[in-house]
């Protein structure tokens, strides 16, 4: 059993014995000051009951006391928990033992995830924030699997809409052939035309007529549209090779053309949709602004696709879910406010089914948003090569595996909620918080391993508890946290709690290593197994946040 559940189910049974008439939220938490002890709670506080009489009804907790060390009143309704040497030490024989199985929940168990995430557009460079949702995206579905989820993630690729009639009239303009371009000069070409028709409203009609052929399903501008969809690709999956990532489906907007008609007429005959001023189809949301599902002239929305979208995952079999999250930017909260809302208005689930996970910025060193298509010509193939280039400064063998990771971390270490602004020298730094420096401590204690192989530190230990020192105490109440944080930050949508967490790690096995002597040494066994608990959890950890440990650095 979990040790915290230890910890509440003994808290529980003795305010069980206790006239307590109301309860308030008993929380059992790790004190931010580790000289307070292993765990903290307040259920003094909460109950009303003298912390003195908790803790005499704790102490004789017979299974609570074979992994508690000692129980202590901490100041005015707290009491503190240290764990027994022998526990923390057997914790970290079982990671060595289960190696990268350590950790995994099965709180997902029979559960499926669909996650949203990555969705580039197609015709336009691949953006910042579409790598930070690619990111992001790529460990909270490594998160979830780890918990036991069943995950499919889906690239909702932005490949349907108005800008690819300006698209199919510009090459028919001009006699252009896209299979000879890359995506940048495919967008260029657009903004090109999109100049035209800001300056003769002729070149707009041009447009709006072939974008009406397209959606008709013409030869001609269907071979424009899948030409300009097949060099995007070409580009994109540059970048997603650099990051290592594999998304397990790909459904463009265009594919749910024929579920928008299914939609528009449930919605209708629910009476979720009704009409609006001027002839539109609108669905009115409490506490929301209305959605326009249907426009003026009976085209359709970004919102009508959406609704197609979640109608379509709902009732396919592999992809029908107990949960559907959508990684996208900040910018688009309302829509999916609206979206759930109107979802859940139509019949197709609660609103609790379906989650937006709100990404911020990345700001350049001027506090402004950095931009691939604004003051810069940089691609983001370009900009991780660029990572790539710089990292093998720092060893040219594992320059890749360094510059992607240090992007990777450096993005994920911040909450996916907050922007921040893009620092080349401290994302690639060997100190500090960065993704190099988690990396290093990993190496580090491979390479300890490796030297003293066939003697790894796993078998059982003949050990003088009270000779192992603070540094040694220090890593070994960090390991048994492992599962605890990458439950919570699954949970919690957060993959930054497990960035914090690997610092934190790093930080005391780099201590320990500094002050003490492992191969040849005291206790010899002992850190060889300390030392492979901590490798095997930053690996994991790492791996979690889709991050690759170099054989050197």
């Amino acid at each position: 059993m979990e040790i915290r559940k230890i910890i509440e189910q003994a808290i529980g049974k003795a305010i069980k014995t206790l006239d307590v008439s109301s309860l308030g939220k008993v929380g059992v938490e790790h004190p931010a000051d580790e000289l307070m002890g292993d765990y903290s709670s307040n259920v003094a506080l909460k109950t009303g009951v003298k912390a003195k009489v908790i803790k005499e009804k704790l102490e004789k907790d017979k299974d609570l006391m074979k992994v508690v060390e000692k129980v202590e009143i901490a100041g005015p309704g707290f009491i503190n928990f240290w764990l027994k040497k022998e526990w923390l030490v057997a914790e970290m024989l079982k990671v060595v033992k289960q190696n990268k199985d350590y950790g995994k929940g099965s709180w997902g168990k029979d559960k499926r995830m669909v996650i949203d995430y990555s969705a580039p557009n197609i015709a336009k460079q691949f953006s910042v924030g579409h790598l930070r949702s690619t990111i992001i995206g790529q460990a909270i579905y490594n998160l979830h699997k780890f918990s036991g989820w069943k995950c499919v993630g889906d690239n909702h690729l932005g490949d349907w809409g108005t800008q690819f009639g300006m698209i199919v009239a510009a090459v028919e303009k001009w006699d252009l052939d896209l299979s000879k371009m890359s995506v940048n000069e495919i967008e260029e070409i657009y903004v090109k035309y999109n100049k035209l028709v800001k300056e003769d409203e002729k070149y707009l009609k041009k447009a709006q007529e072939a974008f009406a052929r397209l959606e008709k399903g013409e030869p001609k501008a269907k071979k424009v549209w899948q030409t300009a969809i097949k060099m995007s690709l070409k580009d994109f999956d540059k970048v997603y090779d650099l990051l290592g990532v594999k998304i397990d489906e790909a459904y463009g907007e265009s594919f749910y053309q024929d579920e928008m008609e299914k939609v528009i007429k449930e919605m209708k005959k629910k009476k979720v949709a009704v009409k609006g001023e001027g002839g539109a189809l609108i669905v009115e949301l409490d506490g929301l602004p209305p959605a326009m599902l249907v426009k003026s002239d009976g085209s359709s929305t970004y919102f009508t696709r959406d609704m197609a979208t979640v109608k379509w995952r709902r009732e396919n079999p592999n992809m029908a879910s107990d949960l559907y999250i959508y990684e996208v930017g900040a910018e688009q909260s309302l829509h999916f406010k609206q979206v759930f809302a109107a979802a859940e208005k139509t019949g197709w689930g609660k609103k609790e089914d379906f989650v937006h996970v709100a990404h911020g910025l990345v700001l350049g060193t001027d506090g402004k948003k950095m931009s691939t298509r604004k003051g810069t010509t940089e691609s983001m193939e370009e900009l991780l090569k660029k990572m790539i280039n710089k990292a093998a400064e720092i060893n040219e063998t594992s320059a890749r595996q360094v510059g992607v990771g240090a992007t990777i971390f450096n993005d994920l270490k911040h909450s996916p909620q907050t922007s921040y602004k893009f620092d080349w020298e401290k994302a690639l730094s060997m100190e500090g918080d960065s993704g190099p420096y988690v990396q290093y401590s990993a190496v580090r204690a491979l390479s300890v391993l490796k030297k003293s192989m066939p003697r790894t530190g796993g078998k059982d230990l003949k050990l003088d508890m009270a000779s192992l020192s603070e540094g040694e105490l220090e890593v070994l109440r960090k390991l048994y946290r492992f599962g605890e944080v990458v439950e919570r930050a699954t949970r919690e949508l957060s993959p930054n709690l497990l960035c914090e967490y690997l610092l934190d790690l790093s930080r005391s096995f780099n201590g320990f290593y500094g002050n003490n002597q492992v191969i040849g040494g005291e206790n010899e066994d002992f850190r060889l197994g300390l030392t492979a608990a901590v490798a095997q959890i930053l690996k994991t950890g790492l791996g979690l946040l889709n991050i690759e440990v170099p054989e050197k650095m």
